[in-house]
């Protein structure tokens, strides 16, 4: 069995914690590990911040989904900003940003981006260990 948690914010930094907060709700009522919790957190709030800095798009919503099935946890969000693919970038000593995609490259076990006919997508993938799912309900 598949766990699914989906919404919607608006495109405003104001909601980064809002979706901060669904997922830590989804992930606790999951029982997933602590640790992990706070991983998948700290990454959702990267990629959201991305999302609603960068789409061009007025009057948008960043659709945010975490899926749980069995050992793979996946966390995605999607902006209707289509075209503009995440780069990844060396940010200079004293620059306050761009720092996220390196966080996300180094934390998840893998990530990437794809793009839909009206929309783009950043996922990061997450394998749950036998300690992050030693309380996880089983998702056969």
């Amino acid at each position: 069995m598949t766990s699914t948690e989906t919404f919607r914010i608006p495109k405003h930094r104001r909601h980064v914690s809002v979706a901060r907060r669904r997922l830590r709700e989804a992930l606790t009522d999951w029982d997933v590990a602590e640790e992990l919790t706070d991983t998948v957190a700290l990454l959702a709030s990267e990629l959201v911040t991305n999302a609603v800095l960068h789409c061009r798009v007025s009057c948008a919503q960043v659709r945010v989904t975490l899926t749980l099935d069995g050992a793979e946890l996946v966390l995605e969000v999607t902006d209707p900003d289509r075209d503009r693919l995440p780069r990844p970038h060396s940010p200079a000593l004293g620059e306050e940003g761009g720092r996220g995609l390196a966080l996300v490259a180094a934390l998840a076990d893998a990530w990437g981006c794809r793009q839909g006919p009206y929309t783009k997508c950043v996922w990061a993938r997450f394998t749950l260990t036998e300690t992050a799912r030693a309380h996880a309900p089983a998702t056969s």
